[in-house]
């Protein structure tokens, strides 16, 4: 599985602040008077995310209000993220929170959701009892059945647990927090890979690809609500179809995607470094949608380590891999993540992993210490390495490539580029905060666009001359009529 720990908390302040407008779907609009209110909070990963959304539009059709603060909601759903230490202490710190305010009588309960329930279970209960009901991440959709129970004062059931079904479960009518002209599109769930630092298969089950034409009509419904911007996630997208049609099918479900009208730009997510073939790539490059923009995390690049990690893949082929994408998209960004530390990384396998850095220039890039899983292989290693040297070599890894992010940004002064505007900077006349075909949400860089003579708006499209870089960060000037 190939999770990026840069995900990890963008989506609570989403929620918090409400960024974006909401959306739902049209018609069905929930009875009045309201079966009670409640706060939500959504936290870990894009893939996460769709599930809150799924979550929030269940609640909201079947009569629930949501508001935007915990304090004073009848209850309170905390969608948790378990993929590393980091993000549980974060779940860990979010439900005490709200547990705090259940103590004090200003809600009357917490219902905790997502992978840290699934992946814990009842062990979660015992550690902090005042929990009224745990979801695992395959019960997500019977939210509303535990949230009347909460509400009856029906405490009996307290944990709700499903296994993986044999499709993935639908991820229709959403109420999404993502501003409305951009939305994540799950096409699978689970994963086969089995590396050996990784747990999410013990919590999201195995590999399962939702049926092309259900994908198709999930991304044609968030079209008609205005979505432009589809960015396709699962945990391992490149064997998308596997399992469903014995072969991997992610070039026709991508020709179908760019059949649907009102979508203008595709983004490719968690690209596994496997099953990228020419019919593949000529898909991409073919299309005038699909975005040259691939984030496929790499972990490591040393065949000793690669071997150790379960990755299925070498040196040499992820190269040649590498190669392949960049001949065939000559503009191409290319995002990636690495592991530092790995137990039993040496020096010298670390200098391996830098220079190939140095090489290959990755626009995006996000390095992150080893973080030992519990009942996972890699953690029962027995060299594991000191905390100072994962920092250390994760520090260099980011300093190289700070330098390399920099300059590809000053290379892009003086070109035009379509920017998505994403929203108003708060204060300035006509200026937005966007992203290129270069930036995905939350994790990588930023365009803020000038108007110019040009009148802009939010979930815009308009061509700009970027006119110097900041950082990680650009700046352009509007010189065409948005779309």
């Amino acid at each position: 599985m190939d999770a990026d720990p840069s995900h990890l908390t963008s989506q609570r302040r989403a929620l918090e602040k409400g960024s974006g407008p909401f959306s739902e779907k049209k018609g069905d609009l929930p009875p009045f008077p309201s079966k009670g209110t409640y706060a939500f909070v959504s936290l870990g990963c894009p893939k996460n995310l769709v599930d809150s959304e799924r979550m929030l539009g269940l609640l909201r059709l079947d009569g629930y209000d949501l508001v935007q603060e915990p304090d004073g909601a009848d209850f309170v759903v905390v969608n948790t993220c378990g993929f590393i230490e980091q993000a549980r202490e974060e779940s860990f710190s979010v439900i005490d929170e709200m547990l705090a305010l259940k103590e004090d009588g200003r809600i009357r309960g917490v219902i905790v959701t997502g992978c840290l329930a699934e992946r814990q279970k009842e062990r979660l209960l015992e550690q902090r009892p005042g929990i009224d009901s745990l979801v695992g991440v395959f019960a997500r959709d019977e939210i509303t059945k535990v949230a009347d129970r909460l509400l009856g004062d029906l405490h009996e059931q307290r944990a709700v647990f499903q296994p993986a079904p044999i499709h993935p479960l639908e991820d229709t009518d959403r109420f999404r927090v993502t501003p409305k002209h951009f939305a994540y599109l799950k096409i699978s769930e689970g994963c086969d890979r089995m590396c050996t630092f990784c747990a999410i298969p013990k919590m999201r089950g195995k590999h399962a690809s939702k049926p092309i034409e259900e994908v198709v009509s999930e991304a044609q419904q968030l079209a008609d609500d205005g979505v432009r911007e589809l960015i396709l996630v699962a945990q391992d997208t490149t064997s998308y179809g596997l399992d469903l049609y014995d072969a991997p099918r992610l070039a026709q479900l991508l020709g179908e995607l760019d059949d649907v009208d009102g979508i203008e730009w595709i983004r490719l997510m968690y690209f596994y470094p496997m099953y990228i073939d020419d019919v593949l790539l000529e898909t991409i490059s073919a299309s005038q949608k699909i975005l040259p923009y691939v984030d496929m995390p790499l972990q490591h690049i040393n065949d000793g380590l690669l071997r150790r990690m379960a990755r299925r893949v070498t040196r040499r082929e992820t190269e040649q891999i590498l190669r392949r994408l960049r001949e065939t998209m000559p503009d191409l960004v290319l995002r990636t993540t690495l592991i530092s530390g790995f137990p039993g990384e040496t020096d010298a396998q670390f200098e391996e992993l830098f220079e190939f850095v140095r090489e290959q220039r990755f626009q995006r890039l996000g390095a992150f210490v080893y973080s030992p899983e519990p009942d996972t292989p890699a953690a029962r290693m027995t060299d594991q390495l000191p905390e100072d040297v994962k920092n250390v070599r994760r520090d260099r890894l980011m300093e190289l490539q700070q330098e390399i992010a920099f300059a590809w940004n000053q290379e892009q002064v003086g070109r035009q580029l379509d920017v998505i505007l994403d929203r108003a900077v708060p204060g300035e006349e006509n200026v937005f905060v966007g992203r290129s075909y270069a930036d995905a949400p939350d994790i990588d860089g930023l365009v803020y666009v000038t108007g110019g003579d040009e009148e802009l708006s939010a979930g815009d499209i308009v061509k700009c001359e970027i006119v110097t870089s900041q950082g990680y960060d650009l700046v352009g000037v509007a010189v065409a009529r948005p779309r």
